[in-house]
């Protein structure tokens, strides 16, 4: 019951949101062009929802807010990356770079509320245990990405992969099991009005 009343909210509200909020996405969209060019959308590999023990990638859309880098990059950037355009800071801090994900959601990839999808890289990592998390739609927020509201400001400095993993990551994991074990319909209605508070009660 609480899989079908998921998926069918978030079919309802992923459609209903990508015709509300067209305008907004076809102006953020041109105003990527004009300031980045092309491509407008940055469009990532993330690990999804395993189908029964095999891993499956899923293509994350969001708006590109950076610059294209040259060579090697980190799979994290902070605030004070200089790749990180005025506009695209803007875009980050209203969270307007997530809303392609709208369309991810639709499409059953992601839903409104879940685990943060990682890098595959950077699933490996996960102990036993954890891997449990997998087996669950990846989401647009979840407990962590409230707590990490401004993760930016958190990985501002020379290395924030490394920031990542001694600041960030052992607590987000415990966050993420919190939401395996305690997942209902009406933790993900609170969630979301959470994650909402959350974007415009942030301070920079």
């Amino acid at each position: 019951m609480y899989c079908l009343a998921k998926r069918t909210f978030d079919l309802i509200f992923s459609i209903a949101g990508l015709i509300i909020f067209s305008p907004v996405l076809l102006i953020t969209a041109l105003v990527v062009l004009l300031t980045l060019g092309r491509p407008v959308l940055y469009s990532p590999q993330r690990a999804g929802r395993r189908s029964g023990k095999s891993d499956t990638l899923i293509t994350v859309r969001k708006f590109r807010s950076m610059r294209m880098a040259e060579g090697p990059s980190s799979h994290h950037s902070g605030d004070d990356d200089p790749r990180v355009t005025t506009v695209g800071r803007w875009m980050r801090k209203f969270k307007l770079d997530e809303l392609p994900q709208l369309w991810n959601v639709a499409k059953g990839d992601m839903s409104f509320v879940g685990p943060r999808p990682e890098t595959p890289d950077y699933t490996k990592l996960y102990t036993e245990e954890q891997k449990v998390i997998l087996d669950l739609r990846p989401g647009i927020t979840d407990f962590a990405s409230i707590e990490f509201a401004d993760l930016g400001s958190i990985l501002a400095g020379d290395d924030p992969d490394k920031i990542y993993f001694e600041k960030v990551w052992d607590r987000k994991m415990a966050l993420r099991m919190k939401y395996v074990e305690q997942r209902t319909f009406w933790i993900d209605l609170k969630l979301i009005f959470l994650t909402f508070a959350a974007v415009f009660n942030r301070k920079k």
